[in-house]
C-alpha cells in the first residue's frame, strides 16, 4: 500500500515510516527539515530511510499548498499519516506564528489534500496537552478540553475540530491520536530526558520544574508506532444516529467518520523517576537544579487507553526503566558518550 507520512526526519514520523516501510508498504515521506533542533540529527534519521527501495522523500514545507498539492496529484496515497507539527510547548510561548503555520495552516492543507484525492483514511497527530487544567485522572477521551494551557495545545484542539469539520462536510475518515510523553531512541533534543541526558555527562546542572513535583504518563516510542500501525487499518464509520453514548467509542461521532485514541500506557511516573533511571544508566549524579513550575506546563498526565485497546486490540506496555536503558544505549552509540 502506498501511505504518505508527514514529518519523516522527525523522532515519531521516522520510526512510523521505518516500521510502514518494514511491513513492505510503498512510503512517500514529506519533512521540511527546519532548524526547531539539530538538522543534523534529522538529516541522520532520514538517511536511514532513504535506504529503502520503497521510500520517496518529498522535502517540502506542509504550509505550502501548492507543492503539498503536486506530491498527492503525482503519489495518489491511499492513506495519510500526518504526524508533522510545530512541537513543543515552551517554544509556544516564543515563536507562536510558527505553530499557526504548521499546526494550522499545515494541517489545513493536509485536510485538503486528503479530501481531494479521496484519501481512505487520515491518521493525525494530537497530543496529551489538549487536556490542560482538566483536574480529573486519568484522562479520557470524552473529557473536556476547553481549557488549554499553552498555544501548542490549543492548536491542537483546533486541529481535532477542523478534522472533524471535514470528516462531516466531505465524508473523509479520520482519526487522531493524543500521545502521552512519547520518548525513546532518535528522540527530540528538546525533551526534558534528552537535554538531561547531555547535561549530565557534560557535568552541568539540569534544570527540575516545580520542584520536581511532576508526573507524567511516558510512553515509548516503539509502543506509539505499534498503535499508530494498528488504528491505520481501523477504518472509522460515523456511529447510527440510534446508537446508545455509553457504548460509543468516546471520540467517536453520529454524524462523522471519526475516531479520538489516547496513546499512553496509563502508568504514572514521578518526573524524579526518570532522572533516577537516567543516572543509573549513565553512571553519573545528576546535579540538580530545583526550579518553579514553567508557564504553561501541566503537572501531571495520566492516560486512559482503553479506547484503543477495544478497538485494535492493544496498550503501550513497555516499563520506563526498559525504556530509558535503550534510550541511553542509542544515545552513547549516536553521539560516542
Amino acid at each position: 500500500m502506498r501511505i504518505l507520512i508527514t514529518g519523516t526526519a522527525g523522532f515519531i514520523g521516522f520510526h512510523t515510516a521505518r516500521a510502514m516501510l518494514a511491513k513492505g508498504h510503498e512510503i512517500v515521506g514529506i519533512d521540511v527539515l527546519n532548524d526547531y533542533y539539530d538538522p543534523a540529527l534529522k538529516e541522520a534519521r532520514l538517511g536511514i530511510l532513504k535506504k529503502h527501495d520503497n521510500f520517496t522523500e518529498a522535502r517540502l514545507d506542509i504550509a505550502d499548498a501548492e507543492a503539498l498539492r503536486e506530491v498527492f496529484a503525482k503519489f495518489r496515497p491511499a492513506r495519510v499519516i500526518h504526524l508533522a507539527a510545530q512541537a513543543g510547548v515552551r517554544y509556544s510561548l516564543e515563536n507562536p506564528q510558527s505553530y499557526v503555520d504548521s499546526n494550522l495552516q499545515g494541517f489545513l492543507n493536509i485536510l485538503e489534500c486528503c479530501h481531494h484525492a479521496e484519501v481512505e483514511h487520515l491518521v493525525y497527530a494530537s497530543s496529551s496537552s489538549v487536556y490542560g487544567a482538566n483536574p480529573v485522572l486519568p484522562f479520557r477521551e470524552s473529557d473536556g478540553v476547553h481549557h488549554p494551557l499553552s498555544f501548542y495545545a490549543a492548536t491542537k484542539i483546533a486541529g481535532e475540530a477542523m478534522a472533524h469539520s471535514y470528516a462531516h462536510t466531505y465524508g473523509l475518515p479520520c482519526t487522531g491520536l493524543r500521545f502521552f510523553t512519547v520518548y525513546g531512541p532518535w528522540g527530540r533534543p528538546d525533551m526534558a530526558y534528552f537535554k538531561f541526558t547531555r547535561a549530565i555527562l557534560n557535568g552541568e546542572p539540569i534544570d527540575v520544574y516545580n520542584q520536581g513535583d511532576m508526573r507524567r504518563d511516558f510512553t515509548y516510542v516503539d509502543d506509539v508506532v505499534e498503535g499508530i500501525s494498528r488504528v491505520s487499518d481501523k477504518i472509522p464509520h460515523a456511529a447510527p444516529r440510534q446508537a446508545d453514548s455509553r457504548y460509543m467509542n468516546p471520540g467517536q461521532s453520529r454524524v462523522a467518520p471519526i475516531a479520538l485514541y489516547n496513546i499512553g500506557g496509563g502508568t504514572q511516573e514521578e518526573l524524579m523517576t526518570m532522572i533516577h533511571a537516567l543516572e543509573e544508566n549513565l553512571g553519573v549524579k545528576a546535579k540538580l537544579n530545583f526550579m518553579p513550575m514553567q508557564t504553561g506546563d501541566v503537572q501531571e498526565t495520566l492516560s486512559d487507553s482503553s479506547a484503543l485497546w477495544d478497538a485494535v486490540g492493544f496498550k503501550p506496555a513497555t516499563s520506563l526503566a526498559d525504556g530509558m536503558a535503550k534510550f541511553v544505549k542509542w544515545y552513547r552509540e549516536f553521539y560516542g558518550d
